[in-house]
């Protein structure tokens, strides 16, 4: 892959890789009352998480943090598996501020006060949707693509 498009690339992943993984970090030591609200706040938007207790889920959601964040840092992780993990977890976000009224204004996806902190996670899924876009349409970066490329030239070499 060519330097321009890893540092491309090194903007965003940086920005929300040190975000996520100091958010993971600081989630690890989280007390009961912090476990209780992240829980809570999740459990609202995705009832299904109510079968998980606070202490667990928090920690579930520390080390998630903590592994995607690691992930977006390290520059051996391809565009598209940062993209997914990154669209993943934003998306998520996303989803709980739209299912939590109190979050935005009535039908509208402007945020309330309460929402601010959460509206803001958008700017992850606009960077997670451009590393997709950007590994997709870039396949040379891959072994396999550049071994292919060689082979299609040697080929168109030998015809003329």
């Amino acid at each position: 892959m060519g330097m321009s498009k890893k540092l491309r690339r090194a903007p965003g992943r940086i920005a929300s890789g040190a975000y996520i993984l100091n958010s993971g970090i600081a989630k690890l030591s989280g007390d009961e009352a912090t476990a209780k609200g992240v829980h809570g706040l999740a459990a609202g938007a995705y009832p299904v998480l109510d079968r998980i207790g606070p202490k667990t889920f928090l920690k579930a959601v520390a080390i998630s943090e903590v592994g995607l964040g690691g992930a977006l840092l390290a520059p051996v992780v391809g565009p598209k598996v940062a993209a997914a993990g990154l669209l993943g977890f934003s998306g998520s976000l996303l989803g709980m501020y739209w299912r939590t009224p109190a979050m935005h204004k009535p039908g509208d996806p402007r945020p309330t006060q309460a929402g601010i902190a959460i509206s803001k996670d958008v700017w992850m899924f606009a960077i997670g949707a451009g590393l997709l876009i950007d590994g997709v349409l870039s396949p040379d970066g891959h072994r396999k693509h550049k071994k292919a490329a060689r082979k299609a030239k040697k080929a168109r070499a030998k015809k003329v």
